[in-house]
């Protein structure tokens, strides 16, 4: 049995990074939440505000006998736009940032895929996405967890998530817990 790692990663708005991950093989769960701030504890009306430097991230849990950090990492470059900054879409602030927060093994692999995703030219702008230290982790409140699988219906999940689940269950057909 192999122990499981962990890695937060900020893609904009937390609902999609969640939904993106939680179909994958080898992933354990995938936590929204906050990190990056200087305030403790803090509210999704609190972090909405931009002031308390945290952005809206997803821990990602995940079994690297099944999927390596550099494909989780694969799967953040390739299923959010990493050339915004400080946003996503129509959501815009700090908190919603292209940021890894990892030690320095998971640092060095980040950079690794940011390089290789670069030579791929998928992206037509340069990669904007922030590749920082270990950040504590605040959970984000219930109503916030499975938000996508709970409200598919509502517009900003048919607009938002649901194309970017779309996307990664397209890319990562390969890589899904059952088949798309």
């Amino acid at each position: 049995m192999s122990a499981h790692s962990s890695i937060l990663l900020g893609a904009g708005c937390f609902w999609c990074v969640e939904a993106v991950y939680t179909g994958l093989r080898g992933i354990i769960s995938a936590d929204p939440g906050y990190a990056g701030g200087h305030v403790d504890n803090p509210s999704y009306e609190a972090v909405c505000t931009g002031n308390t430097g945290h952005a809206e991230v997803v821990k990602v849990v995940f079994d690297p006998a099944e999927i390596s950090l550099a494909d989780v990492l694969r799967v953040f470059f390739t299923t959010h736009d990493p050339t915004q900054f400080n946003r996503q879409g129509n959501d815009v602030g700090t908190q919603y940032r292209s940021v890894i927060f990892g030690d320095a093994d998971q640092q060095r692999v980040a950079q690794e895929v940011k390089a290789e995703i670069t030579a791929e030219q998928i992206w037509p702008a340069p990669i904007v996405t922030s590749i920082e230290g270990p950040a504590h982790f605040w959970r984000a409140e219930e109503k916030h967890l499975d938000y996508f699988a709970r409200n598919p219906e509502t517009a900003y999940c048919a607009a938002v998530v649901a194309p970017k689940v779309a996307k990664a269950r397209k890319l990562y057909r390969d890589r899904l817990k059952t088949p798309a």
